[in-house]
């Protein structure tokens, strides 16, 4: 079931039992603009389904947020453009070149090109894989691309992340509404989950520029202002405590600072932060 925000935008939520992230859509007076294609066929036909119990104008574009498999497995479903920033297009071209079959995929899981829930959803859920194979990409930018859909424009803007290198975010000016993928997030290296402590401040830069009250997240969905605030916030004073790969030195600096034992969310980003610092180390 779609979720509303405004007449022009909607959202099938997360479901992160199923490794499927949040798929935006954007209508304007003429045309309609899909956010990420899906983690799968199966999750783009859920989600073409929901579509089409709205009124709302032809799909004519898709954008990418970044490649990774859940965010692009399934945009061949979409009749539409798909629109993808420099860096994406190149990983995707890698994924163009793979076979889906059973013998290929294991080959992939033992390379480590793929994780064991991706070659799950593969096989679950994307029929007739054996003659499977991505579509290209139709429109390539750097930098930003606007959009027209008919009164109602959309920027695509390639960040600076601690997600990934390829990060586009996807903001609705007159709704104030941004689509940011996964781009807030950190990611795994070596079995390391971490927040790259050097990218942190530019990327919240980066993002702060735009004016926006609802904040579409790959894996919670929607946030207001002030969660997001408080997200940079909880960010910015953990990974300051981080000097070193020491987590016992982190907590302690934390508590000098704060006067206080850090919360869950916190103890999470300082982890993540000295595994950064270990990463670094290595």
């Amino acid at each position: 079931m779609l979720n509303k925000i405004s007449e022009s935008i909607y959202y099938l939520p997360n479901q992160n039992d199923k490794e499927r992230p949040t798929l935006g859509l954007v209508c304007g007076d003429k045309y309609s603009l899909v956010i990420d294609g899906g983690n799968s066929v199966q999750h783009a036909r859920d989600f073409l389904h929901e579509i089409g119990k709205l009124n709302v104008p032809p799909i004519k574009y898709l954008a990418i947020t970044h490649a990774h498999w859940d965010h692009f497995l399934g945009m061949n479903e979409f009749e539409a453009a798909i629109i993808v920033n420099t860096r994406t297009n190149e990983i995707i071209q890698e994924w163009r070149s793979f076979s889906f079959d059973d013998r290929s995929l294991k080959e992939y899981a033992d390379a480590k090109k793929m994780d064991s829930l991706c070659v799950e959803t593969i096989r679950s859920e994307i029929p007739d894989r054996d003659t499977f194979q991505l579509t290209s990409p139709d429109i390539i930018f750097e930098g930003s691309l606007h959009l027209d859909l008919g009164n109602k424009v959309c920027v695509l803007k390639t960040i600076r992340s601690t997600h990934t290198a390829d990060s586009t975010i996807a903001y609705i000016p007159d709704e104030k509404v941004l689509f940011l993928g996964d781009s807030a997030y950190g990611t795994t290296k070596n079995s390391l989950y971490h927040f790259k402590q050097s990218l942190l401040l530019p990327m919240i830069e980066d993002i702060r520029k735009y004016d926006a009250t609802h904040f579409l997240l790959g894996h919670e969905s929607i946030c207001d202002t002030e969660e997001m605030d408080l997200y940079w916030k909880e960010l910015i004073s953990t990974s300051n405590a981080v000097t070193s790969a020491s987590l016992e030195k982190a907590v302690e600096a934390f508590e000098r600072e704060h006067n206080r034992k850090p919360n869950e969310n916190e103890l999470f980003f300082l982890k993540a932060f000295v595994n950064d610092q270990i990463l670094k180390s290595q």
